[in-house]
């Protein structure tokens, strides 16, 4: 189907002309010799370009411009200008024209405008749905179990996707808050502007600045260019701060200026951009107790925490596990190119009484180092990893002997202090790492190393 052009130019001859140059190119041509003409007929008529002089009798080609921009947002419109009006060429280009030319009109300039303008607008459509492609990975029903915990958030998180309102979502490590995020914006009215994850704790508190605010040329040694950040790329998106909690105080306070004023000032600069942007927020910390501690900022808990999601970890909701190995064992079976179908009564077993301190993410792994090793259509018992089956003929042992929670404790570090750091053992068992320490002694259990 061939393109359309709509030419806005009082001159006639001017007017001819130029459809004849985009007739011979294969466009159809329409002419109309003034704006309010030219607005008439995009009532009824769809134009792949318009291309309009500024200056026209009656309504002028900006107020047009804006018109029609009301209407149909994406639409390519290239101004036409003599020399003298070249300043307000400039108004045309901020009122979203696509670009501009001169008088007199060189044929084969116009023609590589057109042509890169229409270029454009089909890569940005492909891009559009690329992600909408992409974004049919993260409907809601890739969260996946029927725990009833899990469902009243997912029905709350339906309520609040087209909302502008912060989002903080709370989880251990490994339950999924990544995808929760992601399914948030993709079925939001953003879902085709940015989505731009970043790890705070990942990345050393110098340069985190610079990867979300950006900093202008000679900011700092080594900064030979200025450089945009994460949160003016996202414009029009969502940014996804994960592990909010390890922020250092000062990246606090320039974040809650972003949030509450919606600029961000580069390192360096003195000057902000205006960014419209959704942050949502997620961390395994109690937010709580580090701003009573006075290591997070309560006017910052308070502005990212407008909408709060707890995701329940595994252990919590162990009716998901078989429905959730069900899905990792079609996906990585069709991947890896095996023809494991199913798993047996014993693995399954064994599945759904470990404990999973990684959660969703250590079950992904497991079922995927599985159906590796596996040479059949079955996973057995053999093809799950040591710690899996140990842990839970640990758990087995400790409820048949009926341990007191002292006993426990002691089983406990013993049977994990090789796998886990000190800090990660008294989170599991709830006490403090001075606790830990204590109890360490007064067993005689010197700490592995």
């Amino acid at each position: 189907m061939s393109k359309s052009i709509l030419i806005v130019e009082d001159e006639e001859t001017l007017r001819e002309s130029m459809k004849r140059i985009f007739a011979k190119e294969g466009f159809a041509v329409e002419g109309a010799d003034s704006a309010e003409k030219a607005l008439a007929l995009l009532e009824t008529n769809v134009y792949d370009v318009i291309i309009s002089d500024i200056i026209l009798p009656g309504m002028d080609g900006i107020e047009m411009l804006s018109k029609v921009r009301e209407q149909i947002p994406d639409q390519i419109f290239i101004v036409v200008t003599a020399y003298a009006s070249l300043d307000t060429s400039v108004k045309a280009l901020r009122a979203g024209a696509y670009d501009y030319i001169m008088k007199p009109i060189i044929h084969e300039e116009i023609k590589q405008i057109v042509r890169n303008a229409l270029r454009q607008k089909s890569l940005q459509s492909e891009n559009v749905l690329l992600k909408r492609e992409i974004g049919k990975d993260y409907d809601f029903s890739s969260i996946i179990g029927e725990n009833a915990a899990l469902l009243a958030i997912l029905d709350e998180a339906r309520k609040i996707t087209d909302t502008k309102s912060n989002v903080l979502l709370l989880g251990e490590t490994g339950t999924g808050k990544e995808l929760f995020a992601r399914v948030i914006h993709h079925n939001s009215s953003r879902r085709d502007m940015p989505f731009v994850p970043i790890n705070c704790s990942a990345i050393p508190e110098n340069l985190l600045e610079t990867e979300l605010f950006g900093h202008v040329r000679g900011a700092f040694t080594g900064a030979v260019a200025t450089k945009k950040g994460i949160l003016e790329d996202a414009e029009g998106g969502t940014v996804f701060l994960d592990e909010i909690g390890d922020m250092s105080m000062a990246l606090q306070a320039k974040l809650l200026r972003v949030i509450e004023d919606q600029v961000i000032r580069p390192v360096g600069s003195t000057k902000g951009a205006k960014v419209d942007i959704r942050i949502i927020t997620a961390t395994n910390k109690d937010l709580k107790a580090a701003v009573r501690e006075g290591a997070f900022r309560e006017d910052l808990y308070y502005r990212i925490n407008v909408i709060f999601l707890r995701i329940p970890p595994l252990r919590e909701r162990k009716e998901d596990i078989s429905a959730l190995v069900s899905h990792y064992l079609g996906r990585y079976a069709n991947d890896l190119g095996k023809r494991v179908k199913e798993v047996s009564p014993e693995a399954m077993d064994i599945l759904v009484n470990y404990e999973w301190a990684g959660n969703v993410r250590e079950l992904q792994n497991v079922i995927e180092r599985a159906i590796l090793i596996s040479d059949g259509d079955l996973i057995r018992p053999e093809h799950l990893p040591g710690g899996v089956k140990a842990e839970t003929s640990f758990h087995h042992q400790s409820f048949d002997q009926r341990l007191s929670i002292e006993d426990y404790t002691k089983a406990f570090i013993q049977r994990y202090q090789a796998e886990f750091n000190e800090q990660q053992l008294a989170d599991m068992l709830g006490i403090t790492r001075k606790s830990l320490w204590e109890k360490r002694k007064k067993w005689g259990m010197p700490k592995e190393r």
